[in-house]
């Protein structure tokens, strides 16, 4: 797989992220990173813990670390939830959980396609 054809597979913007890194092996080296980025995991736990305002943050780093890495369908959702999230008051929103579903599918299909790629240029 290709570093484009996984972007595609990604629902993502190749042509943008390589525009803002300059290099194509800049966009391979923080493609791969995006995997130990640990939002995703924050955001679920804070979550199913019920705290909004942790939840709000992790999904507002997801949403930035997807836009900066041209991972468009991820952080379409991402921004989503962080919107739902924003809105302060005590406890998560009743819909952010059905939110929550499309991130994480749109993340397992990410983070699926980059494992994949990642493992082809080995």
């Amino acid at each position: 797989m290709t570093i484009q054809e996984c972007y595609q597979k990604i629902g993502g913007d190749y042509e943008a992220v390589l525009k803002r890194l300059m290099s194509p092996n800049l966009v391979r080296k923080f493609i791969g990173k995006f995997l130990e980025d640990d939002s995703y995991q924050k955001l679920c736990e804070e979550m199913d813990a019920g705290n909004r305002e942790e939840a709000f943050r992790a999904a507002h780093t997801l949403k930035g670390v997807c836009r900066n890495l041209g991972i468009e369908r991820l952080a379409g959702s991402a921004e989503i939830i962080t919107e739902v999230l924003r809105k302060e008051q005590d406890t998560v929103p009743e819909e952010a959980a059905a939110l929550l579903e499309d991130v994480k599918k749109d993340y397992q299909e990410a983070a699926e396609a980059i494992r994949t790629y990642i493992a082809s240029e080995t």
